[in-house]
C-alpha cells in the first residue's frame, strides 16, 4: 500500500503537470493572437501600398486597438466569448457568445442546444463602416433563431446603443459584446428549437428591420422599462 508521503508526491506532480498544461495552452492562444494581429498589419500595409485600402486609417487603427484589448481581456481568456475575423477582414467579425447569465433560461437552452445540435454558443456578426467609431457597428444574430431577447426579424437587435442616438465613440467593443449578452437575458431570450426555415436570419432582413426600428424610435423616442422588469 502506498505511503501517505508517496501519495502527496504523486498529487503534487499531477498538479504541477496540470499547471504546465494550462500555461502552455494560454501561451499557445496568446501566440496565435499575436500572429493574427501581425498578419492583419501586413495585409493592411499591402492594401495601402496597392492603393486599395480597406476602410479608413482611423477606423483601422481603432479596430486594431480593440482587437488587442479583447485578446488581453479576462472575459475573452475565460471563454465567455470568442472573436473570428470573416475572411481575415478587420471590418467583419463573427462572435461566439458561449456564456450568459447561468441563472437564465437562455443558459439552459444553450445546454439543450449542445445536446441537440452540437453547438453551445450564440453566433453574432458585427460589421463596421469606414467612419467607425463615430457611427455604431451593425450587430445581428446569425444563429440560432431567438424568440424574445429584443431580437428582431432577420436577427437585428433592438438596442439604443446600436443606433446613432445611443452610440458613443468612447464605447469599447468588449463592453458592447457583453451588453448584447445582458440584453438577450434581460429580454428573456429563448432558443426557438422548432423554428421553420422561413424564419431563418439574413443580413438583408436584419438591415431592413433595423432601419424600421430606427425610424420608429426617432419619432417616439426610447421606452425605458420599469426597474422590476430589468
Amino acid at each position: 500500500m502506498p505511503s501517505i508521503s508517496h501519495c502527496k508526491d504523486t498529487i503534487f506532480v499531477f498538479v504541477c503537470c496540470m499547471i504546465i498544461l494550462a500555461s502552455n495552452s494560454i501561451f499557445s492562444a496568446a501566440s496565435k493572437n499575436v500572429q493574427e494581429l501581425e498578419k492583419l498589419k501586413q495585409m493592411q500595409r499591402q492594401d495601402y501600398l496597392k492603393g486599395q485600402p480597406t476602410g479608413s486609417v482611423q477606423a483601422t487603427d481603432r479596430l486594431m486597438k480593440e482587437l488587442r484589448d479583447i485578446y488581453k481581456s479576462e472575459s475573452y481568456k475565460n471563454g465567455i466569448y470568442d472573436v473570428e475575423l470573416v475572411n481575415d477582414c478587420l471590418y467583419d467579425w463573427n462572435v461566439k457568445l458561449f456564456k450568459v447569465d447561468p441563472d437564465s433560461q437562455l443558459a439552459n437552452d444553450l445546454v439543450s442546444y449542445k445536446e441537440k445540435e452540437g453547438k453551445d454558443f450564440i453566433y453574432l456578426n458585427i460589421s463596421y463602416k469606414s467612419n467607425f467609431p463615430f457611427v455604431p457597428p451593425f450587430v445581428r444574430v446569425i444563429a440560432p433563431i431567438i424568440q424574445g431577447g429584443y431580437v428582431l426579424t432577420g436577427g437585428a437587435i433592438c438596442m439604443e446603443l446600436l443606433t446613432t442616438q445611443g452610440w458613443s465613440s468612447a464605447y469599447n467593443l468588449e463592453s458592447l459584446i457583453l451588453q448584447v449578452s445582458a440584453t438577450l437575458v434581460k429580454g428573456k431570450a429563448r432558443i426557438a428549437f422548432n423554428s421553420s426555415p422561413r424564419g431563418q436570419y439574413s443580413l438583408s432582413r436584419a438591415q431592413q428591420s433595423h432601419r424600421h426600428l430606427v425610424q420608429i424610435h426617432e419619432k417616439k423616442g426610447w421606452y425605458t422599462p420599469p426597474q422590476e422588469d430589468g
